[in-house]
Parts: C-alpha cells; sequence; structure tokens
C-alpha cells in the first residue's frame, strides 16, 4: 500500500473516530475540570489564573463532597460536648469537671459550634460551591431538553449493545417504523439521515439537579430558622399559668435578626399532669404515661389541649413542648407568733430518673425573729417521691410514683443575699450570710417529714409544715422556628432526587436502516448508557424484536452465492461469526433468513467510549 493511502486511510479512521464522539456525547452535565495551564514561557500562573483555578476546584463535585463532610464531621462536637446555645447551666457543669480540655475547647469554639467561625466558613464555602456547580449545569441541562439527541456513530458496531439484521423492507419504512415504535415507548426521537435517534432517562441528570438544589434549600433553611429562631423555657406548677411575654420566660435565646414584638401571642395555663409508670418486670419505673393537661388562649377564646412528649401544643406559628416533669411540695412557713409568712408550692428539681428531687425554700419577706426583727429564711430541701434507704443513714427514692413521699429539711436564717445585686439561681441557697439553726443541744437541725408533719424552729423562731398536698410541675419549651417547614420540603426533595439519579438511566439508542451492496436493508441498532448497565442490552432486545415483527428478516443468500453475507462489518481484520450467527467480538449479530435479531453481553467498549 502506497504512503498516501496509508494517511488517507489514517484520516478516515480520525474522522470516524471522532463522529463516534461526537454522538457519543457525555450524557452527565458534570462540568469538565479542565486545568488553567499557563502560556509557553510565560509566568506558571498569574493573578487570574489562580482565581479561575481556586474557583473551578470550589465549584467541583469533588470538593463540593469534601465540604459536605467536613460540615457533618464539625457537627460532631456540638453534639457531645454542652453547648452554650442549649444549656448554659450544662456548659458551666462541664468547664468545673473538665478544668483541663475547658480552655482548649474555648479555643476551639466547642461551645459554640453551631455560630463558630470555623464551622461558619465551611457552611458559606459549601453553599458557594453548590451555587457555582448547579448553575451551569442547569443551563447546560437546559440545552440538552430544548435541543435533539445526536446522529449515529458512524460505527455503531463499536458500541456497549449492538443487533443487525437483514430484510427486505424498504430503509425508509424501516425507519419510520423505528421512529413510531420509539416515541410509542416515550422516547425523545427524530429522524437523521439514514438513522433514528433516540433519548431515555432524562430524569435521572433532572433527579441529581433536584438534590444538589434541596442541599442548597436545607442550608437556606438552617441559616434562616438559626438567625429567626427563638426559644426559651419555662417552669409551671399545676394550677399556675404563662403568657407568651419576654419576661415570663425562666430562660430565653433567639436568632440575631429576631425582635421580641415577634413573639406570638398567646398564654395557657396547666391544668394538670398525669405520669403512670410500669410497676414491674425489667423496665420498672419507666413512663407510660406521660402527659400535660391544659387551657390555652389566643385571641380570647379558651381551649383545652394536652400536651405529650413529641406531641407538641401548635399555636400559629409556635410550638410548646413538654421536657420534663417533676414535683412541688405545698409548704406552709410560720413565725413564732404563728403568724403565715409564706404558703405555696415549692418546685424541686429531680436528680435521677426515680425523681429524687432537690431544691430550696426561701422565705425572703414578712418573717420576724422572737424580738421583732426583720431576717430571712432558707431551707434546704431533699425529697424523695418512694422514700427508700432508712436505717442507711441516706434516703433515696426507689420508684418515681407518689407511692410514700418523704422530705428532708435543714433549715437557716440570716441574709439570703437575695437583695445583693447577683443573680441567684432559685433552686440553690446562698448559706454565706446564713446560719443553720441548732436544738438546745447544740446540734445541727435536720429532719426527715411526711406529709402532714411539722418542724418546730428552736428559740421561738416559729414552724415550717410539709403538707399533705403534693402538686407536680411540667416543664414546658417554647418555640418559634420558620426553617423547619423549608428544611423538611428540602429533605424531601433531595431524596427524590437522588433516588432518580440512582435508579433512572440515561441512554441513547440509534437504528440505521440502509440498502446494502446486494439490495437487501441492512438493518442496524445499537444503544449507549451512560454508566454499563444489564438492562441496556435487554431492552434494546426488545426494540429489535418489536421491530422485526414489522421489518421480518430476509432469507439467507444460498449457499455458494457470490453475494456476501450482509452486514456493517466490512473490516478484513474483525472475528469470524460464529456457528449460531453471533459475532465473536464487539457484540454484533449478524443474522440472516428468519433467526431473530441477537443482543449478546457486551464486551467492553473501545478506550474513550464507555463513558462517554
Amino acid at each position: 500500500m502506497s504512503k498516501a493511502g496509508t494517511t488517507d486511510m489514517t484520516d478516515t479512521t480520525e474522522n470516524a473516530a471522532a463522529a463516534d464522539e461526537a454522538a457519543g456525547a457525555r450524557l452527565s452535565t458534570a462540568p469538565r475540570e479542565d486545568r488553567p495551564d499557563a502560556p509557553a514561557g510565560g509566568p506558571v500562573l498569574g493573578v487570574v489564573g489562580w482565581v479561575r483555578w481556586f474557583w473551578r476546584q470550589l465549584t467541583s463535585m469533588r470538593v463540593a463532597l469534601i465540604l459536605l463532610f467536613m460540615l457533618s464531621l464539625g457537627a460532631v462536637p456540638g453534639s457531645l460536648v454542652p453547648q452554650n446555645s442549649a444549656d448554659e447551666l450544662k456548659v458551666r457543669a462541664f468547664k468545673e469537671a473538665h478544668t483541663t480540655l475547658a480552655p482548649l475547647y474555648e479555643k476551639l469554639q466547642f461551645f459554640d459550634v453551631y455560630s463558630s467561625v470555623w464551622f461558619s466558613a465551611i457552611y458559606i464555602l459549601l453553599f458557594v460551591s453548590l451555587i457555582g456547580c448547579i448553575v451551569p449545569r442547569t443551563l447546560q441541562f437546559v440545552g440538552q431538553l430544548r435541543g435533539r439527541p445526536p446522529g449515529a456513530p458512524r460505527r455503531l458496531d463499536r458500541l456497549p449493545a449492538y443487533a443487525t439484521w437483514r430484510t427486505d423492507a424498504e430503509p425508509e419504512r424501516v425507519r419510520e417504523a423505528a421512529l413510531a415504535l420509539l416515541k410509542g415507548r416515550r422516547f425523545r426521537s427524530h429522524t437523521a439521515g439514514d438513522a433514528v435517534a433516540a433519548e431515555k432517562g432524562y430524569l435521572r441528570e433532572a433527579g441529581n439537579l433536584a438534590f444538589h438544589v434541596a442541599l442548597i434549600v436545607m442550608l437556606v433553611a438552617f441559616a434562616w430558622g438559626q438567625l429567626l429562631k427563638s426559644e426559651g423555657g419555662k417552669l409551671i406548677v399545676e394550677g399556675d399559668g404563662f403568657s407568651n411575654t419576654l419576661t415570663q420566660y425562666d430562660d430565653f435565646k433567639s436568632g440575631s435578626w429576631f425582635g421580641t414584638d415577634e413573639l406570638e401571642p398567646f398564654s395557657f395555663r396547666l391544668d394538670s399532669f398525669e405520669g403512670t409508670y410500669e410497676k414491674n418486670g425489667p423496665q420498672r419505673g419507666t413512663p407510660r404515661t406521660f402527659e400535660a393537661a391544659v387551657t390555652y388562649s389566643r385571641g380570647g377564646a379558651d381551649r383545652k389541649a394536652v400536651v405529650r412528649v413529641n406531641e407538641p401544643l401548635r399555636v400559629g406559628d409556635s410550638k410548646v413542648y413538654l421536657i420534663a416533669h417533676g414535683y412541688a411540695p405545698v409548704v406552709t412557713v410560720r413565725d413564732g407568733r404563728g403568724k403565715t409568712v409564706f404558703h405555696g408550692a415549692v418546685p424541686l428539681l429531680p436528680i435521677d430518673n426515680n425523681i429524687t428531687s432537690t431544691g430550696a425554700i426561701k422565705v425572703m419577706d414578712g418573717y420576724r425573729d422572737k424580738n421583732g426583727r426583720k431576717e430571712q429564711l432558707g431551707f434546704q430541701a431533699f425529697f424523695v417521691p418512694t422514700f427508700a434507704g432508712a436505717g442507711k443513714g441516706t434516703m433515696f427514692s426507689q420508684f418515681p410514683a407518689l407511692d410514700f413521699p418523704v422530705m428532708a429539711l435543714t433549715g437557716y436564717h440570716g441574709d439570703l443575699r437575695v437583695d445583693s445585686g447577683l443573680p441567684q439561681n432559685v433552686y440553690q441557697l446562698d448559706k454565706s450570710k446564713m446560719k443553720q439553726f441548732t436544738d438546745a443541744s447544740g446540734n445541727k437541725l435536720a429532719q426527715r417529714m411526711l406529709p402532714g408533719e411539722t418542724m418546730t424552729l428552736p428559740d421561738g423562731a416559729g414552724s415550717i409544715t410539709f403538707e399533705k398536698d403534693i402538686k407536680e410541675w411540667a416543664s414546658f419549651q417554647i418555640s418559634q422556628q420558620p426553617g423547619n417547614g423549608l428544611a423538611l420540603a428540602g429533605a424531601i426533595a433531595a431524596i427524590a432526587g437522588l433516588a432518580g439519579s440512582l435508579f433512572i438511566q440515561r441512554r441513547r439508542i440509534w437504528i440505521r436502516a440502509v440498502r446494502g451492496e446486494d439490495g437487501v436493508t441492512v438493518v442496524e441498532a445499537a444503544g449507549l448508557g451512560r454508566s454499563e448497565s444489564a438492562r441496556l442490552p435487554e431492552e434494546l432486545g426488545d426494540l429489535t424484536a418489536a421491530l422485526a415483527a414489522l421489518a421480518p428478516p430476509a432469507p439467507e443468500p444460498p449457499p455458494g452465492g457470490k453475494t456476501p453475507p450482509a452486514g456493517p462489518r466490512t473490516d478484513p481484520e474483525a472475528a469470524p461469526d460464529t456457528a449460531d450467527g453471533t459475532a465473536a467480538s464487539g457484540g454484533t449479530a449478524a443474522s440472516g433468513g428468519t433467526a431473530a435479531p441477537a443482543v449478546p453481553a457486551a464486551d467492553p467498549a473501545p478506550s474513550g467510549e464507555a463513558d462517554k
């Protein structure tokens, strides 16, 4: 062969490969990650080059996944370490218990993870990365939807799924039948030259884009909720009420964009609390009923409701959650003259699952000692709903229900320091300016009491009575989080988009019908998917079987005839056909006579084809 002939053949092969690559263009909208190479002889990268390189890296899917992983990893300390935004008391207790770790955690902002500089940086970079990735992919996908499937490659037998047969039907009739068949199966199809081009599975890319858009929606919802949220707690004893104003909260936190005038105007009263517990078996003490009956008002009309765990009361944009429960013994304090100076229910805080509780009883005004001088009283209270521990030096509760309530009191007198101007915990007693009562023998005064019993204070200082009426209290969390609905919609959309991108396959099919050298029509069918799938050969086989019914295979040429077998494969280096008519390589079948077209298992596509 001459050198010129060799050059012509090389050019023809290169042109055919280029045409094949154009026809099997990438089925994904993922952007190309080109490297901004510097011009020859110039600087390695200028300022613009570095900016472009950084932007390409930031908007790549690889970096987006890394940032998403870093965001989830950064949330770990927010779950394991107490947060100031959730419970400052727990943060204070953690710092006192871990004097070595606390300063390090403070520097790393582990007590304020979700508002820390490093978490916000990851959050913002992820947001920008997703935006920069989605916008060009969306524009590219819209362009694909508005366009038509590309024409057929020159060598269909190079594609992963391929079938061919000869038929006596006219090529135009075969193409018309193929076009109608593909459209009937919801393929976007059209006739391009001597072949029909069709494409299906656009919902895969739509689902992929929907998933990423949903991630942005969830990020926006999270930021919106953090900036505009409000959250406060209130402990309410049976019979008491609450009005949704800032001064009524025991503790209150809000986002930086939230204004107190945005609090939902409503109020409610705790009518009763009911708690029942498992009495036997390994689940003994486990709550079975845990609900608060309330009467709430919004706009003047009173309504009844029951608040349960994970079943909040919804009032407008606010939700009232039931988060805790305990007991509030009713006590009466009298001075030496018998005058009542304090009467009411005193909430005590649980310290274990059996509601062993502690607290303080403070008499701040109205009390005078035997000489008529004003003084303040304080009592350290220790309460158990079901007493145990008699004769063991201490007492504890063995069951959370009020089966055998006992309260131990220790009395003090002096200055409670409530007027010092410093904040004070209502459940703790400041004893720095207090003296403990002592009896005639000089022993410190402390007494265990049953409901209805009275402890007499020495030297005519008065008395304190543990009344038989023991009330219960419930702690509520009142919150407004405007981004929750948007976050839920984003999560649902993300799941739906992810399912579509995983289970829907985008694929292209071409059917070519041309007249062969012997005048018999040669039909070729081939398919290309975004990734290898066993369903593509099956789908192509189903299509060719249906088309073969409309364009039946032609009889084979007589034995010994000079007419060569029909088929597009004319390469002298191609492997010979097997006895059943299936080519030994390339995944093609040349059928004659009445044999049905075959779609065998696909061999690996040539380099550069399988991923197009």
